[in-house]
């Protein structure tokens, strides 16, 4: 089977259970390199924690994750030893926080923040840092004049436009959001989904998005997920999905966007 064909993430039969409390029951899925999913539903349906379970933040109870590694072999995630982890986090996979604050070092300037990652991957040479990382903070739309200031002295869009460049910059194959656009102002929100949208395409990143907001999902996945109690639901095409959905929990998601 070749490369296109086998996935790049494949997670089988995911369960977390808190004490008595499900977070998530029996999610199986498929994720193609250079495919967007977006993984949908109201607060406490189990989506935070699916991301979780498929980022290694936290363990299943039962189920496995499943990574298809650059020399093309399947590896069980469970199974990895700590420095090959590490190694995956400041490679391969890249993490977006909802508040910014958790994917950045608040007291290292711009240009550190985004260097720090190359430099996780043998980058030594000073110049070339911090020319990569001024490159980087012009294509997240942050001027290179803000490169020596800290994440503390910039706007909320500003810090996440900066923590996606500083995911970005090792150019990874697999990139998890957590509402990506939460908190921010409305004009913010739709300067920064138009930039992701055009970073994802360029890069030909596959990427996991978990939102509440169906008009994120819309504009930035090509498949899409709908999670209640725990469970999927619904799944298919976003189109299809939003256009048509058969569910009647997925309608009423759909419905109530409308009325608003």
């Amino acid at each position: 089977m070749s490369s296109a064909e086998t996935p790049l993430l494949r997670a089988d039969g995911l369960t977390k259970f808190y004490g008595t409390r499900t977070g998530c029951l029996d999610v199986s899925l498929n994720l193609y390199e250079g495919e967007v999913l977006a993984v949908v539903g109201e607060s406490g349906s189990g989506k935070s924690t699916l991301l979780s379970l498929l980022s290694m933040q936290m363990e299943p109870t039962h189920g496995h994750v499943h990574y298809r590694m650059r020399d093309g072999e399947m590896r069980d995630l469970a199974g990895l030893s700590e420095a090959e982890c590490r190694l995956l986090l400041r490679t391969d996979w890249g993490f977006v926080h909802q508040d910014a604050r958790l994917g950045l070092r608040m007291g290292v300037s711009a240009g550190g923040n985004v260097g720090e990652r190359l430099m996780a991957i043998g980058w030594r040479n000073y110049g070339r840092i911090r020319h990569e990382a001024a490159d980087w903070l012009a294509r997240v739309e942050i001027d290179g004049g803000r490169i020596d200031d800290p994440p503390g002295t910039f706007s909320g869009g500003m810090r996440q436009r900066l923590q996606i460049a500083k995911n970005l910059v090792t150019k990874p194959r697999l990139v998890f959001m957590d509402e990506p656009t939460g908190g921010l102002d409305v004009s913010v929100q739709a300067r920064l989904l138009d930039l992701v949208r055009g970073l994802v395409a360029d890069l030909g990143l596959a990427a996991i998005i978990v939102t509440h907001d169906l008009a994120v999902a819309r504009l930035l996945s090509h498949r899409l997920m709908v999670m209640k109690a725990g469970r999927v639901i619904e799944t298919g095409l976003t189109d299809q999905v939003l256009d048509d959905p058969r569910e009647p929990y997925t309608q009423l998601l759909v419905s109530s966007v409308l009325q608003v």
